[in-house]
Protein backbone atom coordinates (compact mmCIF):
# COMPACT_ATOMS: atom_id res chain seq x y z
CA UNK A 1 0.00 0.00 0.00
CA UNK A 2 2.82 2.44 0.76
CA UNK A 3 4.13 1.98 -2.62
CA UNK A 4 1.34 2.13 -4.15
CA UNK A 5 0.52 5.40 -2.40
CA UNK A 6 4.09 6.86 -2.88
CA UNK A 7 3.13 6.47 -6.93
CA UNK A 8 0.02 8.32 -6.65
CA UNK A 9 1.05 11.50 -4.69
CA UNK A 10 4.33 11.25 -7.06
CA UNK A 11 1.82 11.41 -10.14
CA UNK A 12 -0.14 13.90 -8.45
CA UNK A 13 2.62 16.29 -8.34
CA UNK A 14 3.73 15.66 -12.13
CA UNK A 15 -0.16 16.38 -13.21
CA UNK A 16 -0.09 19.68 -10.35
CA UNK A 17 3.24 20.76 -12.08
CA UNK A 18 2.30 20.07 -15.40
CA UNK A 19 -1.02 22.11 -14.94
CA UNK A 20 0.64 25.17 -13.49
CA UNK A 21 3.05 25.51 -16.70
CA UNK A 22 -0.05 25.38 -18.63
CA UNK A 23 -1.99 28.52 -17.07
CA UNK A 24 1.58 30.41 -17.31
CA UNK A 25 1.94 29.40 -20.89
CA UNK A 26 -1.77 29.98 -21.78
CA UNK A 27 -1.68 33.52 -19.52
CA UNK A 28 1.39 34.59 -21.54
CA UNK A 29 -0.19 34.16 -24.45
CA UNK A 30 -3.46 35.77 -23.57
CA UNK A 31 -1.02 38.66 -22.37
CA UNK A 32 0.70 38.70 -25.83
CA UNK A 33 -2.71 38.54 -27.48
CA UNK A 34 -4.11 41.17 -25.50
CA UNK A 35 -1.09 43.24 -26.70
CA UNK A 36 -1.21 42.92 -29.64
CA UNK A 37 -4.79 43.78 -30.35
CA UNK A 38 -4.18 46.52 -28.02
CA UNK A 39 -1.56 48.35 -30.34
CA UNK A 40 -3.05 47.16 -33.29
CA UNK A 41 -0.37 44.80 -34.72
CA UNK A 42 -2.50 42.86 -36.87
CA UNK A 43 -3.66 45.71 -38.70
CA UNK A 44 -0.26 46.60 -40.56
CA UNK A 45 1.71 43.24 -39.82
CA UNK A 46 1.13 39.50 -41.39
CA UNK A 47 2.16 36.99 -38.50
CA UNK A 48 0.17 34.37 -40.58
CA UNK A 49 1.45 33.49 -44.10
CA UNK A 50 -2.20 32.40 -44.58
CA UNK A 51 -3.41 36.17 -44.29
CA UNK A 52 -3.83 37.66 -47.63
CA UNK A 53 -1.43 40.11 -48.62
CA UNK A 54 -3.27 42.56 -49.52
CA UNK A 55 -3.75 43.71 -45.43
CA UNK A 56 -0.20 43.96 -45.24
CA UNK A 57 0.66 47.34 -44.37
CA UNK A 58 3.75 46.95 -42.47
CA UNK A 59 6.65 44.05 -42.75
CA UNK A 60 5.46 40.43 -41.97
CA UNK A 61 6.52 38.90 -38.66
CA UNK A 62 5.72 35.43 -39.09
CA UNK A 63 9.30 34.26 -39.98
CA UNK A 64 10.47 37.43 -37.03
CA UNK A 65 11.47 34.18 -34.97
CA UNK A 66 14.14 33.56 -37.80
CA UNK A 67 15.35 37.38 -38.50
CA UNK A 68 15.88 39.30 -35.44
CA UNK A 69 17.47 39.66 -32.56
CA UNK A 70 15.37 39.50 -29.53
CA UNK A 71 17.31 42.20 -27.67
CA UNK A 72 17.61 44.61 -30.46
CA UNK A 73 13.74 44.12 -30.87
CA UNK A 74 13.04 44.96 -27.58
CA UNK A 75 15.07 48.15 -27.61
CA UNK A 76 13.54 49.04 -31.19
CA UNK A 77 10.17 48.79 -29.86
CA UNK A 78 10.51 50.87 -26.91
CA UNK A 79 12.18 53.47 -29.60
CA UNK A 80 11.33 52.82 -32.95
CA UNK A 81 13.69 54.62 -35.17
CA UNK A 82 13.10 54.30 -39.44
CA UNK A 83 14.69 51.14 -40.64
CA UNK A 84 14.02 52.44 -44.11
CA UNK A 85 14.33 56.32 -44.91
CA UNK A 86 11.75 56.59 -47.46
CA UNK A 87 9.10 54.75 -44.91
CA UNK A 88 7.68 50.93 -45.93
CA UNK A 89 5.78 50.49 -48.78
CA UNK A 90 3.67 47.70 -48.83
CA UNK A 91 2.47 47.67 -52.49
CA UNK A 92 5.05 45.41 -54.21
CA UNK A 93 3.59 47.03 -57.66
CA UNK A 94 4.21 50.76 -56.24
CA UNK A 95 5.68 52.08 -59.37
CA UNK A 96 2.44 51.76 -61.31
CA UNK A 97 0.50 53.67 -59.27
CA UNK A 98 1.00 56.13 -55.50
CA UNK A 99 2.54 53.87 -52.85
CA UNK A 100 0.49 53.38 -49.69
CA UNK A 101 3.13 54.35 -46.84
CA UNK A 102 3.01 52.92 -43.11
CA UNK A 103 2.54 55.79 -40.10
CA UNK A 104 5.23 55.58 -37.80
CA UNK A 105 5.73 52.88 -35.63
CA UNK A 106 4.07 53.39 -31.67
CA UNK A 107 6.08 53.49 -28.89
CA UNK A 108 5.88 50.15 -26.66
CA UNK A 109 6.74 50.13 -22.57
CA UNK A 110 9.46 47.73 -21.86
CA UNK A 111 7.08 45.40 -20.37
CA UNK A 112 5.17 45.11 -23.49
CA UNK A 113 8.34 44.72 -25.93
CA UNK A 114 9.23 41.83 -23.98
CA UNK A 115 6.19 39.97 -23.85
CA UNK A 116 5.46 41.04 -27.77
CA UNK A 117 9.37 39.83 -28.53
CA UNK A 118 8.97 36.79 -26.69
CA UNK A 119 6.10 35.24 -28.91
CA UNK A 120 7.52 36.99 -31.93
CA UNK A 121 10.76 34.72 -31.24
CA UNK A 122 8.52 31.79 -31.57
CA UNK A 123 7.59 32.22 -35.42
CA UNK A 124 9.91 31.34 -37.56
CA UNK A 125 9.71 29.46 -41.05
CA UNK A 126 11.59 26.58 -40.85
CA UNK A 127 13.90 27.51 -44.01
CA UNK A 128 17.07 28.01 -41.94
CA UNK A 129 18.48 24.66 -42.49
CA UNK A 130 21.65 23.85 -43.37
CA UNK A 131 23.17 27.43 -42.80
CA UNK A 132 27.16 27.23 -42.67
CA UNK A 133 26.89 29.38 -39.33
CA UNK A 134 30.17 28.67 -38.05
CA UNK A 135 31.60 30.27 -41.84
CA UNK A 136 29.12 33.23 -41.47
CA UNK A 137 30.31 34.28 -37.92
CA UNK A 138 34.04 34.57 -38.89
CA UNK A 139 36.01 37.51 -38.15
CA UNK A 140 36.16 39.92 -40.86
CA UNK A 141 39.69 41.41 -41.71
CA UNK A 142 39.78 44.68 -43.61
CA UNK A 143 41.12 42.94 -46.84
CA UNK A 144 38.00 40.69 -46.89
CA UNK A 145 35.29 43.97 -45.77
CA UNK A 146 37.30 45.95 -48.84
CA UNK A 147 36.94 43.11 -51.20
CA UNK A 148 33.26 42.26 -50.01
CA UNK A 149 32.39 45.99 -50.08
CA UNK A 150 33.02 45.60 -53.81
CA UNK A 151 30.99 42.59 -54.62
CA UNK A 152 28.19 44.68 -52.59
CA UNK A 153 28.32 48.07 -54.04
CA UNK A 154 29.68 47.58 -57.48
CA UNK A 155 29.14 43.81 -58.87
CA UNK A 156 25.20 43.74 -57.56
CA UNK A 157 24.44 47.21 -56.53
CA UNK A 158 22.70 46.90 -53.35
CA UNK A 159 23.90 50.35 -52.25
CA UNK A 160 21.51 51.77 -54.80
CA UNK A 161 18.81 50.80 -52.24
CA UNK A 162 20.53 50.07 -49.16
CA UNK A 163 22.51 52.20 -46.93
CA UNK A 164 25.81 51.01 -46.05
CA UNK A 165 29.35 52.98 -44.98
CA UNK A 166 32.08 54.66 -47.24
CA UNK A 167 35.31 53.90 -46.55
CA UNK A 168 35.37 57.17 -44.10
CA UNK A 169 32.43 55.11 -41.85
CA UNK A 170 29.79 57.38 -43.20
CA UNK A 171 26.35 56.78 -44.48
CA UNK A 172 26.18 55.96 -48.11
CA UNK A 173 23.56 54.51 -49.92
CA UNK A 174 19.73 54.25 -51.42
CA UNK A 175 16.55 55.06 -49.26
CA UNK A 176 13.77 52.80 -50.55
CA UNK A 177 15.57 49.18 -48.45
CA UNK A 178 16.05 48.75 -45.13
CA UNK A 179 19.05 50.65 -43.59
CA UNK A 180 22.05 48.58 -42.88
CA UNK A 181 23.98 50.27 -40.79
CA UNK A 182 23.24 48.07 -37.67
CA UNK A 183 22.08 45.42 -39.47
CA UNK A 184 24.82 43.02 -37.31
CA UNK A 185 22.82 44.13 -34.04
CA UNK A 186 19.80 43.61 -35.88
CA UNK A 187 19.43 40.54 -37.94
CA UNK A 188 20.55 36.59 -37.46
CA UNK A 189 23.52 35.65 -40.03
CA UNK A 190 21.29 32.88 -40.92
CA UNK A 191 18.66 34.40 -42.19
CA UNK A 192 20.22 37.26 -43.93
CA UNK A 193 21.88 34.35 -45.99
CA UNK A 194 18.58 32.67 -46.81
CA UNK A 195 17.02 36.03 -47.90
CA UNK A 196 19.84 36.64 -50.58
CA UNK A 197 19.75 33.06 -51.37
CA UNK A 198 16.45 32.78 -52.16
CA UNK A 199 13.96 36.16 -50.79
CA UNK A 200 10.64 34.54 -52.13
CA UNK A 201 10.86 31.72 -49.47
CA UNK A 202 9.94 34.73 -46.78
CA UNK A 203 8.55 37.58 -48.99
CA UNK A 204 6.17 36.19 -52.31
CA UNK A 205 5.67 39.38 -53.79
CA UNK A 206 8.82 41.61 -52.09
CA UNK A 207 11.05 44.07 -54.68
CA UNK A 208 14.25 42.11 -53.27
CA UNK A 209 15.40 41.02 -56.37
CA UNK A 210 17.07 37.06 -56.55
CA UNK A 211 20.61 37.59 -57.75
CA UNK A 212 22.38 34.28 -58.67
CA UNK A 213 25.08 34.26 -56.07
CA UNK A 214 27.51 31.12 -55.83
CA UNK A 215 27.93 29.70 -52.41
CA UNK A 216 31.40 32.32 -51.93
CA UNK A 217 29.30 35.15 -52.98
CA UNK A 218 26.76 34.23 -50.28
CA UNK A 219 28.54 34.04 -47.68
CA UNK A 220 30.89 37.01 -48.72
CA UNK A 221 27.47 39.43 -48.81
CA UNK A 222 26.20 37.75 -45.68
CA UNK A 223 29.55 38.59 -43.30
CA UNK A 224 29.74 42.13 -44.73
CA UNK A 225 26.13 42.89 -43.78
CA UNK A 226 26.81 41.33 -40.70
CA UNK A 227 30.11 43.47 -40.14
CA UNK A 228 27.92 46.36 -39.63
CA UNK A 229 27.37 47.25 -36.05
CA UNK A 230 26.33 50.29 -33.75
CA UNK A 231 27.22 48.07 -31.13
CA UNK A 232 31.02 48.86 -31.89
CA UNK A 233 31.66 45.00 -31.80
CA UNK A 234 32.59 45.10 -35.46
CA UNK A 235 34.59 42.30 -36.17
Amino acid sequence: MDNVLKKTIFFLQAFIVMLCLSFSFTGQSIAADSIFKKNKCTQCHRLSPDTPLEQRKGPDLFFAGDKFQASWLVNWLQQPDPIRLSGFIADAGFLKGKPSIATPHPKLEKESAETIVENLMKLKSGALENTPTAELEEPLSKGKRFKFKILFEREYGCISCHQSVNLAGQPRGGVSGPILLDAGDRLNAGWVYHWLKNPEVFEKRGRMPRFKLNEEELKALTRYVMWHKKSGDKK
